[in-house]
């Protein structure tokens, strides 16, 4: 039986190596004891201890592994697939950094390694789809709409972050890039707000910086993609934004030096982590425009009450294991650095993610 080493233990980790636990040895690894103890326990995981922020650690953890998956928050990331790409071990990651992956598509191969990057739900399930059909017809816009949301809306944020807090704020800080004819154009993150009809009622979105490689590797004049929060939800955090709250740059407070953006983390983090069970959905819109037809995709997926899985935890996680299972099988071989959109090219990849996340009741609408 193969063997997959999963790096991260949270929501979404989790999701995942308890799906790929069902037909494969999976390794969990994270630095929480107790995390592992409570995810394994009945499911035939093996849980390991790791610091993953020890590269040392990093490497010892993917020793073993035919494929390594990366679900370590973003902050974390770039780092950490270096160190799985140079211990020569093929890499599914979904922890969304801000450095260019591009940086270590050499190193990749050099060492022969296939690693995909960004493979969640968006970025990841939507770029396969855009690049599924950038091969087969001209495309001259596109435009997403991504996110999740508590089914019951509280006071005060009205959110939950299904990620890190530290790795959601990042969204309202980094500037947002877009193409506009042709051109790469930089936009304030939370600007440019629009009232979106979806599965869930009416929400707001905003620019985000989540194009990500399909800026280099789409030839696209015009493409887009934002954020949906409940209505409400871009005002609150402009004012925390413009305020100060998100800023990495340490003040003195007390004769103590503080980065408030740490403060403003472990704030938020009672307020917007998720209770035991909470339910809560996920909803994905892609347009696609080009050679005088619109093609539109949606997806809404809701937490799962009899596997207790959030719906991010489905979209990202399932989309990330499709793909793993792509390249342990052999039907993905390229090697270097390969976002989603190479992926979804190739039809027969394609197909197979999505047969993939329909045998998991993930449905997406075209």
């Amino acid at each position: 039986m193969k063997k997959i080493t999963v790096l991260g233990a949270g929501m979404v980790g989790s999701a995942m190596a308890i799906d790929l636990s069902k037909d494969y040895y999976v390794t969990l690894c994270d630095i929480s004891e107790n995390r592992l103890k409570q995810i394994s326990a009945g499911t035939g995981i093996k849980p390991l201890v790791k610091d993953l922020s020890d590269k040392q650690q990093v490497r010892e953890a993917a020793a073993e592994a035919d494929i390594v998956v990366g679900a370590v928050p973003g902050f974390m990331g770039f780092e950490t697939l270096k160190t799985v790409i140079e211990s020569r071990r093929n890499v599914v990651d979904i922890s969304f950094f801000n450095e260019d992956p591009f940086q270590l598509d050499e190193l990749a191969k050099k060492n022969a390694v296939t690693a995909v990057v960004d493979c969640g739900v968006a970025p990841g399930l939507s770029n396969l789809i855009l690049g599924y059909h950038n091969e087969r017809m001209k495309i001259d816009s596109f435009e997403c709409y991504v996110g999740g949301l508590p089914t019951e809306k509280k006071w005060p944020y009205e959110y939950k972050a299904p990620f890190s807090p530290v790795d959601v704020i990042e969204e309202y800080t980094r500037p947002a890039r877009i193409k506009e004819n042709g051109r790469v154009i930089i936009r304030p993150a939370l600007s440019e707000p629009e009232m979106i009809d979806t599965e869930a009622g009416v929400l707001e979105a905003f620019n985000t910086d989540g194009l990500r490689s399909l800026l280099t590797t789409m030839k696209i004049p015009d493409m887009k993609e934002k954020t949906l929060r409940y209505p409400g939800h871009i005002e609150l955090m402009r004012v925390l934004r413009e305020t100060g709250f998100f800023n990495k740059e340490e003040i003195e407070i007390a004769g103590k030096m503080i980065s408030p953006v740490d403060l403003t983390s472990k704030l938020l983090f009672p307020l917007w982590k998720p209770e035991e069970g909470e339910e809560e959905f996920t909803v994905l819109k892609l347009k696609i425009i080009g050679e005088e037809k619109k093609i539109e995709y949606s997806l809404f997926d809701k937490y799962d009450k009899s596997t207790r899985t959030s719906s991010m935890a489905r979209t990202t996680g399932y989309t990330c294991t499709a793909v793993v299972n792509l390249v342990l099988n052999g039907d993905y071989t390229r090697k270097g650095i390969s976002p989603p959109e190479f992926i979804g090219r190739e039809g027969e990849c394609y197909n197979k993610v999505l047969a993939y996340l329909a045998e998991r009741k993930i449905k997406i609408i075209k």
